[in-house]
């Protein structure tokens, strides 16, 4: 198994974290789930002004193709 790359989503919930949906996603690629994960918090702060009763962050897994592709379009 090669290397895993994350990158981590925001959910947007109603109610009691019902009907979730992906509302944002980090332009930030983590090389690992223990990096994102820890980025989760300072994420759900700093998106916390978005108008749902609920917000989670969700670590995504991503193949390494898609990580390339990521990498190279940035900056």
């Amino acid at each position: 198994m090669g290397p895993a790359y994350f990158v981590l989503a925001i959910m947007g919930c109603g109610d009691g974290a019902t009907m979730c949906e992906q509302v944002a996603r980090e332009a930030t690629l983590y090389r690992s789930e223990t990096a994102c994960l820890a980025e989760t918090e300072a994420v759900l702060i700093r998106e916390s002004d978005r108008p749902y009763p609920l917000l989670m962050a969700e670590c995504q897994r991503i193949a390494p193709q898609i990580a390339s592709f990521w990498e190279n379009s940035e900056g």
